[in-house]
């Protein structure tokens, strides 16, 4: 991971094998437009994330995900071509210690490990970076694919909330996986946790909460 210091804000750069997961640009508007408008995509986001999803769509995400502060909404590209996101919503008071993390991947890129991949990189980013010791995901009942996506990016089911969301139409469990920091670890590893408990949670990449969990 590295970081880039430009006029107005930083650069965040992940390399992976597979894509590399860096800070949104006003660029990528045409091609996460393209890869975002799938149906399949939606029935797995939150319903602010819009179907169909339109160039305009595309711009007012990327000006919002800009405006973050501090930055935890990512591109995930390959060749420098957005085809997906990944990103995590930091909550505050007594919760500040957890986020919620959530990605989507176009679906011409399913099948390859590159969220997988991603996922685990941004999990240890976010750890890291804002001393966290947890972060949880809640895919919908039928996103099989993603349960298997948490899994092997090291993360744990631990139960199924039912009846907790509605989406296209239909009133739906969700499951509740998360990656937690043992207590041994974090006893070893201190990080400065700073109470963010006064200050309103940004707007979300696709929904009230938190970015969306897609199918790879």
């Amino acid at each position: 991971m590295r970081y880039s210091e430009g006029t107005v804000k930083r650069t965040m750069i992940i390399p992976l094998t597979r894509s590399v997961v860096r800070t949104w640009r006003a660029s990528d508007a045409n091609s996460l437009a393209g890869h975002a408008n799938n149906r399949k995509i939606w029935r797995n986001l939150r319903d602010a994330f819009p179907h169909p999803y339109s160039l305009t769509d595309a711009h007012a995400f990327i000006q919002a995900a800009l405006a973050r502060t501090p930055e935890s909404f990512f591109a995930i590209t390959v060749d420098d071509q957005a085809v997906g996101g990944i990103g995590f919503t930091l909550h505050g008071d007594v919760d500040r210690v957890s986020a919620e993390i959530g990605y989507w991947l176009g679906e011409a890129f399913w099948g390859r490990g590159i969220v997988t991949e991603a996922l685990r990189a941004v999990t240890q980013h976010a750890l890291r970076t804002h001393g966290l010791t947890r972060i949880y995901a809640v895919p919908y009942e039928w996103n099989a694919a993603s349960f298997r996506v948490l899994e092997k990016a090291g993360y744990t089911a631990e139960g199924r909330l039912r009846r907790s969301a509605i989406k296209d139409g239909r009133v739906i469990d969700q499951l509740l996986y998360a990656y937690v920091v043992p207590a041994a670890v974090e006893e070893a590893t201190p990080a400065p946790i700073e109470s963010r408990g006064d200050e309103p949670e940004a707007p979300a990449l696709a929904g009230d909460r938190n970015p969306p969990l897609a199918e790879l």
